[in-house]
């Protein structure tokens, strides 16, 4: 198993978008995902299981995988997060980034 702490701070947590696009990151990979927020554990591969977290932005999160591709796994969900889901594809749908990103 392998496992990082990382720190939400997209505006709106772990609403819907940005919950669906940590699952369908997660399911890209062949671990199992689990995200904890203090005493509770969500199903990383189930946005519904995500957002019964309730982790708001600056909710601490504990991103852990377990599999053949692991590292690979919680390193690309903490980046998501890090990147901060691109502020969900432009929380409006301006076509807008809301932070610039560098290739």
């Amino acid at each position: 198993m392998y496992a990082r702490t990382v720190v939400l701070t997209n505006t709106t947590g772990f609403h819907l978008r940005p919950a669906t696009l940590f699952t369908e990151t997660a399911n890209r990979f062949r671990s199992t995902v689990r995200v904890l927020k203090e005493a509770q554990a969500a199903n990383g591969e189930s946005a519904i299981s995500l957002m019964l977290l309730e982790a708001g932005q600056g909710t601490a999160l504990t991103i852990e995988a377990d599999g053949e591709d692991e590292v690979a796994t919680v390193d690309a969900l903490v980046d998501l997060i890090e990147r901060r889901f691109s502020e969900v594809q432009n929380l409006s749908g301006s076509g807008k980034n809301s932070e610039t990103r560098s290739s």
